[in-house]
C-alpha cells in the first residue's frame, strides 16, 4: 500500500513539468488567437473566444498534448529539454504567426516561412510590427528553465510510462472525438468544417495555431508536387473558362492604341486613397494627378495578390491567371507556361522586356518572367548602384538609368517594369523628404508614406517627361497600378493612431489606382469594378488584339466591354455586384482553377 502511495506521489512529480509546459503552450495558443482577432490587443481574451471557439479549446489542447507525449520516450533531463525546446520552438512560430499576420492578415504557410532568401533588407520593415505584448510567448520560458534546474524532481522518470499513456489517450479522445461531438451540438450531421481553403483565420481559430500549422504542412508537401491533371480536370477548367466569356458587341475602345508600345509600370505600395489628395496644400501625387487627364482611370480597382505579394502582381497582370493559394507561384513553379500578353504581343511584332530594380533571384522572378514569356528580362545586375534607399536601388536612380534602356528598345515594344523605394517601412533620406508635413504626422509611418509616395512620383514624371522629350510618348500608352496595399496593409493600426485624423486616410479597402494613359488621350472615369486579373484582357482589347488569341485562357474580364463587375480577393470575398448567386459560385471556383493550371502546367503543349 505504502509502495503503491509513493509511486503514485512520484508519477505526480514527473508529470508536473510537461503538465506545466502544456499548459504555457495553450495559454499562447489563447493569447496569438486573440492578437489576431483583436488587433487593437484591447479584449484579448474575449476575443480569442467567441463562445464557438472557447468550444474549441479540448480540440486544441488535443494537438498540444500529442506533443507532450512524445517527451515521454525520453529519460530525465533529455525529457526536460524536449519539453523546453518545444516550448522555446512553438513560441518562436507563434511570433512569427503574429509578425506575419500584421503584416498580411492571414497566416503564414510553411512555404512562406522557407522562402528566407526573399528576406533581405526586410529588418525595418518588420520592427514596426513588433508589440510589447509579444514578449508574453517567452515569458514563461525562463521560470520554466528556473524549475528545470532548481526542483529535481522534475526529471524524474518514474512516470515515463504512464504519463505516454495518458497523454497519447488524452490527445486521442481530444482529437478524435471532440469535433465530432461539436458538430452534433452545432447541428451539423459530422461534417468536419475544421479548415478554409481562401481564410487562414478561419483554420487557425479552429483547428487551433498547431493544429493550422501540420495541416499547411501536409498542404505543403502535398501542393508542391507538379499536380498530373486527368482529363476530368482539363474538362473543368476549359468549362470555367467557356463559362467566363461575355460575348458582347464592341464598344470604341477597341484598337484604340494598335500599334502603339505599351509601357507596364508597378507602383510599390501604391494605394487609391492618396490619388488627388493634400496634405498641408501640398499634392501627394501631382503626377499621377496630372496623367489622370489624359487617361482611362479605374476608380473601382482591388488588390488580389496572395502569399507572393509583388510577384503575384507581376503574374496576374502578365497572364491573367490567379496566383496559387498557399505559396508564391513564382516561388515553387518558375517554370510553368502561360499565353501571356507578352506572348501575343511579341506574335505581333513586339519586342518585350521585363526590367526590375532587384536581384534576378529575388521571388525567381526572372525565371518566372522568361515562363512567362518575355524575351528579355534585366536585373540590378545590369544597373549602376549608385544610391541604395531602402531596399534597393533608389527610384531616382533605376527611372534615370531605365529611360535611355527604353528608348533603344526595338519597337513596337512591351517594357513591364516595377519601382521598389515605396516599400515599408516608409522611411526615406531626410535629403529626398521634400513634403511639408505638421508635427502631427511628420514623425509617423503614415507621414514616412506619404513622403515615400511623393518621392517615387516626382521620379515617375522626370522619367516620362524623359521618354516625352525624347519623343517616345506620342506613340506610346503607359498602363500604371499599385502592386498591392502599403501603409493600411502592414501599419493599419499605426495610421488609425494618428491625430489628428482625416476620414480619407482612415481605410483604403484594398482599393489600388489602375490608370492607362496616352498623352492624346481624353481622361475618362470608369467605375467597373475589377483587379489585377483584368489587366491583360483590358489592355489587350485597347491595343487591337484579336480576342480569340486570349479570351479562353483569361480568367479577368476586359473591363472596357462587360456587363459584370465585380473582384475576387485573395479570401474569396467578392467585391461588387456578381450577376446571381451561381455566377459568383463560378468566380470563386476560379481560385481552385488556377490553382490546377499552375501546378499542373496546364498550358504546356
Amino acid at each position: 500500500m505504502f509502495k503503491a502511495l509513493t509511486h503514485i506521489l512520484k508519477t505526480g512529480e514527473a508529470l508536473i513539468f510537461p503538465a506545466t509546459t502544456g499548459a504555457a503552450i495553450m495559454l499562447k495558443s489563447i493569447l496569438l488567437l486573440g492578437l489576431i482577432l483583436d488587433t487593437d490587443h484591447v479584449q484579448l481574451l474575449t476575443r480569442a473566444g467567441p463562445r464557438e471557439t472557447w468550444w474549441n479549446f479540448p480540440f486544441h489542447f488535443g494537438f498540444i498534448a500529442l506533443f507532450i507525449s512524445l517527451g515521454f520516450l525520453f529519460k530525465n533531463r533529455a525529457r526536460l529539454g524536449y519539453l523546453i525546446g518545444l516550448n522555446l520552438l512553438i513560441s518562436i512560430l507563434f511570433i512569427l504567426d503574429i509578425l506575419y499576420y500584421r503584416g498580411f492578415s492571414a497566416m503564414p504557410s510553411p512555404q512562406t516561412l522557407s522562402q528566407t532568401a526573399n528576406l533581405k533588407n526586410l529588418s525595418a520593415s518588420i520592427l514596426p510590427l513588433v508589440s510589447p505584448v509579444d514578449f508574453l510567448f517567452i515569458l514563461d520560458l525562463p521560470l520554466l528553465l528556473g524549475g528545470a534546474f532548481f526542483i529535481p524532481s522534475w526529471s524524474r522518470n518514474a512516470a515515463r510510462r504512464p504519463g505516454l499513456c495518458i497523454a497519447l489517450v488524452l490527445s486521442c479522445i481530444l482529437l478524435l472525438v471532440w469535433r465530432p461531438i461539436q458538430d452534433v451540438r452545432e447541428g451539423k450531421n459530422l461534417k468536419f468544417t475544421t479548415y478554409s481553403k481562401y481564410n487562414s483565420t478561419f483554420t487557425c481559430r479552429v483547428m487551433s495555431p498547431i493544429g493550422y500549422h501540420l495541416h499547411t504542412l501536409y498542404t505543403a508537401w502535398s501542393d508542391s508536387r507538379r499536380l498530373r491533371l486527368t482529363s476530368r480536370d482539363r474538362a473543368e477548367i476549359q468549362t470555367w473558362f467557356a463559362q467566363n466569356q461575355e460575348h458582347l458587341p464592341d464598344t470604341p475602345h477597341k484598337g484604340r492604341f494598335k500599334g502603339m508600345n505599351l509601357l507596364i509600370i508597378q507602383v510599390e505600395s501604391l494605394e487609391a486613397f492618396i490619388i488627388n489628395q493634400s496634405v498641408n496644400k501640398q499634392e501627394i501625387t501631382p503626377t499621377l494627378n496630372r496623367l489622370l487627364k489624359n487617361s482611362l482611370y479605374f476608380s473601382g480597382f482591388y488588390e488580389q495578390i496572395n502569399e507572393g505579394m509583388s510577384s503575384d502582381a507581376d503574374l496576374m497582370t502578365n497572364t491573367s491567371i490567379y496566383p496559387i493559394r498557399t505559396g508564391s507561384s513564382f516561388f515553387l513553379f518558375p517554370h510553368t507556361l502561360y499565353p501571356s500578353l507578352p506572348r501575343v504581343l511579341n506574335a505581333k511584332g513586339y519586342s518585350t522586356l521585363a526590367v526590375e530594380p532587384d536581384e534576378g533571384s529575388f521571388w525567381n522572378w526572372v525565371a518566372a518572367q522568361r515562363s512567362i514569356g518575355f524575351e528579355n528580362c534585366m536585373d540590378i545586375t545590369r544597373f549602376k548602384n549608385d544610391e541604395i534607399v531602402n531596399l534597393g536601388l533608389s527610384d531616382a536612380s533605376f527611372l534615370r538609368q531605365l529611360a535611355p534602356v527604353i528608348l533603344a528598345q526595338k519597337k513596337p515594344f512591351y517594357t513591364f517594369t516595377c519601382t521598389l523605394t515605396s516599400h515599408t517601412p516608409f522611411i526615406l533620406p531626410p535629403e529626398h523628404q521634400e513634403l511639408t508635413l505638421p508635427e502631427s504626422l511628420s514623425q509617423t509611418y503614415l507621414g514616412g508614406y506619404f513622403q515615400s509616395l511623393h518621392y517615387t512620383d516626382k521620379h515617375l514624371g522626370i522619367f516620362l517627361d524623359t521618354l516625352d522629350r525624347a519623343g517616345l510618348m506620342d506613340n506610346t500608352v503607359v498602363a500604371l497600378y499599385g502592386d498591392h496595399e502599403g501603409v493600411h496593409k502592414y501599419l493599419n493600426k499605426q495610421v488609425s493612431e494618428v491625430q489628428p485624423s482625416e476620414p480619407w486616410w482612415q481605410n483604403n479597402h484594398k482599393r489600388l489606382p489602375f490608370l492607362i494613359y496616352q498623352k492624346h488621350l481624353s481622361g475618362e472615369l470608369i467605375g467597373t469594378v475589377g483587379g489585377q486579373i483584368d489587366i491583360f484582357p483590358t489592355l489587350a482589347y485597347l491595343m487591337g488584339l484579336d480576342e480569340a488569341q486570349y479570351a479562353d485562357t483569361v480568367m479577368g474580364r476586359n473591363l472596357l466591354k462587360t456587363n459584370r463587375s465585380f473582384a475576387l480577393l485573395r479570401d474569396g470575398t467578392v467585391i461588387g455586384q456578381p450577376t446571381d448567386s451561381n455566377h459568383e459560385t463560378h468566380i470563386r471556383k476560379g481560385l481552385d482553377v488556377a490553382d490546377r493550371i499552375i501546378r499542373g502546367n496546364y498550358f504546356r503543349q
